[in-house]
């Protein structure tokens, strides 16, 4: 092969990429509708295949009695290829024309149905102990605090207890309120003693005349139940009546842990001691409403099943989508329109053979 054909062989290569490549750039913006019409691309290495061989036996003089010496001397080369290369790029845009791209638009229309939660927790002085950095109660708290900024779309309320139960906050849709109401939670608040079952009874009664199909409470405690007048089990069986799931969480590490075991000069003061929750009490309560019990024993584990609780609660969603597509075909018309007039200028001017 002479030097000549191999410079010429380059060019069609490069051409053709050139070619293929910018179409295919704009095919990964949009759809087709007639994605087949593609093939059609084939096109071009067949018409570049035939110009190669043709060059050979075809030669056109080109006027040039006009242009300048330097002009004159390489117009002729220039010739061969340049009207060849924007003829292979008016073809290529047009097949892409044929092949019809389209830009696609699409509309929701969300309709969020919120989850009605309330998170009861103990707070009695057993939730001081440090097995927890800096305790359980803190730890609790701030993982609540958590839970809270990522349900947007729900209400939620808070209800403590120790020997007796409080609605610290009700139902609400403000969640600046509930993390407010979350923060103040200390111990002492009530009766000392650990009421399990009042806890999940007022969690109920704020929850049973709710609006709203899905009904959460998160119940959490570090004992076993030794006070109210309420039994867990029959607040188990209100919850289940009413139709509201429980989730307890049992908070306290495995053995021992340095725990609150009486006051000196308005001080606890702290001793090792066997940690011990009713964990087959708050199973049956989350058996009996549809929940699930976990046992944390470290913040981070705390963390991991509030996360979970998050997952298995997430809100629901009634999606209706629309779909609108574009035809974005004009501006490569355009441009395969635009190529054409060059190359009939160029010839007739330019590159116009002599008659």
């Amino acid at each position: 092969m002479t030097k000549k054909r191999i410079i010429l062989a380059i060019s069609l290569f490069v051409i053709n990429m050139i070619v293929g490549g910018i179409v295919f750039f704009f095919h990964d913006r949009y759809e087709l509708a007639y994605p087949n019409a593609l093939w059609l691309f084939l096109l071009i290495p067949a018409l570049s295949g035939i110009y190669f061989f043709r060059q050979f036996y075809r030669r056109e003089s080109v006027n040039t009695s006009y242009l300048p010496e330097d002009w004159k001397k390489i117009l002729p080369q220039l010739n061969r290829h340049l009207l060849f290369a924007i003829r292979l790029m008016t073809i290529g845009f047009l097949i892409y024309v044929i092949a019809r791209p389209q830009s696609s638009d699409s509309f929701e229309d969300l309709t969020r149905e919120g989850i009605n939660i309330v998170i009861a927790m103990d707070v009695s002085a057993s939730m001081l102990s440090k097995d927890f950095e800096p305790n359980r109660l803190e730890s609790a708290k701030e993982v609540a605090v958590n839970f809270v900024s990522e349900r947007s779309d729900d209400r939620i309320g808070v209800v403590v207890y120790e020997g007796e139960s409080i609605t610290q906050v009700p139902l609400t849709s403000d969640h600046r309120v509930v993390t407010n109401g979350l923060a103040q939670l200390h111990t002492g608040q009530l009766t000392g003693g650990t009421a399990i079952g009042m806890g999940l009874a007022t969690a109920v009664n704020r929850l049973k005349e709710s609006e709203g199909k899905s009904k959460v409470v998160i119940l959490l405690t570090d004992g076993v139940n030794n006070a109210g007048e309420i039994k867990p089990a029959d607040a188990a069986q209100l919850a289940s009546l009413y139709g509201i799931r429980v989730y307890t969480i049992g908070v306290g590490t495995i053995g021992k842990a340095k725990s609150p075991v009486g006051m000196s000069n308005g001080q606890y003061i702290y001793d090792w001691i066997e940690v011990e929750i009713d964990e087959e009490t708050l199973k049956d309560i989350a058996e009996e409403t549809g929940g699930k019990y976990f046992r944390a024993t470290s913040k981070n584990k705390l963390n991991s099943i509030y996360q979970e609780i998050d997952q298995l609660e997430k809100t629901r969603f009634n999606v209706l989508q629309y779909n609108r597509k574009t035809e974005e075909f004009t501006p490569f018309l355009l441009i395969a329109i635009a190529l054409m007039l060059l190359e009939m200028a160029l010839r007739v001017t330019v590159f116009r053979t002599p008659i």
